[in-house]
């Protein structure tokens, strides 16, 4: 096998096998001019034992250069996670991010998040940088992928529960003794201008089955907030059928959501076709991020989206283009619980 043959076969084992890592250093000149694409040089190799592998992440301190990081997926939403308790600061710039996020010229990912200390109590802080560069309040698939980032970085075992201080206040994820991870995503927020959104009120002071004009449809939409915006819509006025989510040429569509004028902080929206009242599927349009395969907290916006018009029971399975998610809007105390998987893919580190 020519070497340029065994490094394709190392890559593509390692997306492929998820229980063998890979470990790898990919360099990038994360500062200056743009090099040419010819130039990235790659080298990766297969590590069988997963244990292995993070011990050698975990342990490595080759220079004060390199950056270090574990590549975690929640249902296909990718994430690059950097151990960032020893200080307050990203290691790394928004401008940064967005290089490492590409996928053709950096490691790939929807986003980059950071596992700082905690501030007010809390046991961590989260931050994460979009693939464009972009800081939203939080992430549902990125908190899972946060619990089980410090489940290793602890080296702990069995069903653990962190505090997470967020941009949208404190998060609770609870690692299960089957791996998932079950998060205390708090209230939905369902006032139009803490959303935030220009649509006015339609039911009891929340913005529910509102009229937007996108494209020359009228949609019927629902605003919700779980501390970042999200717009849920199950089809527009005009159409006489119900909405086939998977015929949406989403990459159109997508866009004109996210900077509609009604949402000042631009919008994650999510268009949903009701399989029954406990089963729904959904595609996403994430706010600086695009179409994702996940989106957690677009999950719980949708079912409490669906259960404000009628469609829905308050607990449901979401079908998204990665996988199911288990949301829960329970009534006795409000508050939107989300179960699901995270895992590692591999490790590495950048040299810059």
């Amino acid at each position: 096998m020519s070497p340029a043959a065994a490094t394709s076969f190392a890559a593509a084992a390692a997306v492929a096998a998820p229980t063998a890592p890979c470990r790898g250093r990919l360099r990038l000149p994360l500062r200056g001019a743009p090099r040419a694409p010819h130039r990235a040089v790659v080298s990766m190799a297969v590590s069988a034992p997963k244990s292995a592998a993070a011990a050698s992440f975990l342990e490595r301190r080759e220079s004060g250069r390199a950056l270090h990081f574990v590549k975690y997926q929640g249902l296909g939403n990718d994430f690059i996670m950097v151990d960032n308790r020893d200080s307050s600061v990203p290691k790394v710039s928004p401008e940064e991010a967005a290089k490492l996020c590409d996928r053709n010229f950096g490691i790939g990912a929807d986003g980059v998040i950071f596992v700082m200390p905690g501030v007010n109590g809390a046991d961590y802080t989260m931050r994460i940088f979009n693939s464009d560069g972009s800081e939203p309040e939080m992430c549902g698939n990125g908190v899972r992928c946060f619990a089980r980032f410090i489940a290793e970085l602890e080296n702990l075992q069995g069903t653990h529960s962190f505090t997470i201080h967020t941009g949208a206040g404190l998060i609770i994820p609870e690692i299960q003794s089957d791996g998932q991870v079950k998060v205390d995503m708090g209230e939905p927020i369902l006032s139009g201008p803490d959303i935030p959104t220009k649509l006015l009120a339609t039911k009891n002071k929340a913005v529910v089955q509102a009229e937007l004009e996108v494209e020359g449809l009228t949609w019927q939409v629902t605003c919700v907030s779980m501390g970042n915006p999200h717009c849920v819509t199950f089809g527009a006025k005009d159409l006489k059928q119900d909405l086939q989510v998977d015929d949406l040429k989403l990459s159109e569509i997508g866009p004109k959501f996210e900077h509609h004028e009604m949402f000042p902080a631009r919008t994650n929206t999510e268009f949903v076709q009701v399989l029954s009242r406990s089963h729904l599927k959904m595609r996403v349009w994430e706010r600086g991020a695009g179409a994702t395969l996940a989106c957690g907290t677009g999950a719980c916006a949708v079912v409490v989206a669906a259960v404000l018009e009628g469609r829905a029971e308050r607990k449901c399975i979401v079908d998204l283009p990665g996988g199911p998610l288990e949301i829960e809007w329970r009534e006795n105390d409000n508050h939107v619980y989300m179960t699901g998987p995270a895992e590692a893919v591999f490790y590495g580190s950048v040299v810059h």
